[in-house]
């Protein structure tokens, strides 16, 4: 007989997968042919090749190497493998229901497998199973906010709708814009963001949940001392200040390697900026860690620590406890954060007041991912799960960690102590920051 807690498990990863899967097939809904199989950016794969990887490896892990089964559609093996073909020859996809068909053959085998598998054991690959297919979804998120990028500006070049183009425009949920736009200066109201002072002690950080992935275990303490941390992330008026002060052509604000990256990339705004002053209480989004940096320098702070941030996002101090979420530990829903493509875009950084952190800090789930200073590297007591390439290869000093989530990410993935990291000069993603000092 099964105990209650092994059938709970089981229920509750059952929920989580079909969840999940009906957050992955909404973002491909009406998607055509094209945009299924194009690449949007040389680092990045196509949509379409993402949606195979998400069933090659739920095949792999959970029925080939749990359950013994032989693989499914081992024509698709080659292509849909993560370390075989390069990104440019990703491209040559079958059609969308081919792939659904794939996906749901798999799905179906899965869950058959569910009802017997031994749980107990197994959990935390389950879970982090659930968590690939939503970091594949998100990263469909951004690349198809990428791709309608692209074809606003494709469309301005052949002459269509250039005053609204001129704009910048909205389409779908998610912002067109051009970075060669000219910049107009508006007075706008922008948000207060008050620094919160935190006070200095230990904290636990990282999680040994089962959920939690390999680089955010071990639990351990950690030592801080006082500092204050932003309320709210950096807004779009806020950073406006920045760009018409010459923030980009000024060389004070910016590192040794910033500069270099300034002028190898010559930009001069986000990549999802918007020239709409509806848009000023949103955090800024698609700027580069070393773009957050210059504008900490010029507004005289820098950026949290990855500890600050998580201190920030998840301690108790009164009841010296560790929170799930900022807020406690209550799923993530509609209420509490911008999160799930329930938007599919930005909001205001004030607008989840409900979802605020013990220590007063807002928006630090969902939205926007938020760049720390931190290098990503292993914790006290890190062991490689569920194989050596997933977090170990990126312990290389070169790429930074990015705390939070963002409006694209599933609440399965959704947590204070997740991880994620970029290198620094990345601005594709959705990502902002908030400052310190």
């Amino acid at each position: 007989m099964i105990s209650k807690s092994i059938q709970s498990s089981k229920e509750a990863i059952y929920h989580d997968l079909q969840q999940c899967r009906r957050g992955t097939f909404k973002l491909f809904a009406d998607i055509d042919h094209d945009t299924f199989c194009s690449q949007a950016h040389p680092d990045f794969s196509p949509v379409g090749w993402h949606l195979g990887h998400i069933a090659y490896t739920e095949d792999l892990w959970l029925l080939q190497r749990c359950a013994g089964l032989p693989p499914l559609f081992s024509k698709y093996h080659k292509l849909f493998a993560a370390d075989i073909l390069p990104k440019t020859q990703r491209v040559f996809l079958p059609a969308f229901s081919e792939v659904e068909f794939y996906l749901d053959a798999v799905r179906k085998k899965v869950l058959d497998y569910l009802e017997v598998a031994p749980i107990e054991q197994q959990e935390r690959l389950w879970r982090f199973m659930i968590q690939h297919e939503s970091q594949h979804c998100e990263t469909v998120a951004f690349v198809l906010q990428m791709q309608r990028k692209e074809e606003g500006r494709r469309k301005k070049e052949e002459g269509r709708g250039k005053e609204e183009e001129g704009r910048g425009k909205e389409e779908g949920g998610r912002l067109i814009t051009d970075r060669q736009l000219p910049i107009t200066h508006y007075q706008f109201p922008i948000t207060d963001s008050p620094a919160i002072t935190i006070p200095g002690g230990e904290f636990y950080m990282g999680s040994d949940a089962a959920e939690a992935l390999d680089n955010e275990r071990s639990r351990h303490l950690c030592y801080l001392e006082a500092y204050a941390i932003d309320r709210y992330p950096v807004t779009c008026g806020q950073y406006r200040d920045f760009m018409t002060s010459g923030g980009y052509q000024n060389r004070d604000w910016w590192s040794a390697e910033g500069w270099e990256w300034q002028k190898v990339h010559l930009v001069d705004r986000p990549l999802y900026w918007s020239e709409n002053p509806a848009f000023s209480n949103h955090p800024v989004c698609g700027v580069s860690w070393y773009e957050a940096e210059a504008y900490c320098n010029f507004a005289g702070k820098r950026l949290p620590s990855e500890a600050e941030w998580e201190k920030a996002a998840s301690w108790d101090a009164t009841n010296q406890t560790k929170l799930t979420y900022p807020w406690g530990e209550t799923r993530p829903n509609a209420s509490l954060c911008n999160h799930g493509n329930h938007l599919a875009n930005t909001s205001p950084v004030d607008a989840f007041p409900k979802g605020a952190s013990a220590a007063g800090c807002c928006d630090m789930l969902g939205n926007v991912w938020e760049w720390t200073a931190s290098t990503f590297d292993a914790y006290p007591k890190f062991e490689s799960y569920p194989y050596k390439g997933y977090s170990e290869l990126y312990f290389d000093g070169e790429h930074r960690v990015l705390k939070g989530g963002s409006w694209a990410t599933f609440p399965q993935a959704m947590r204070s102590t997740f991880r994620n990291w970029y290198y620094p000069g990345v601005r594709q993603i959705i990502a902002g920051f908030r400052c310190a000092k």
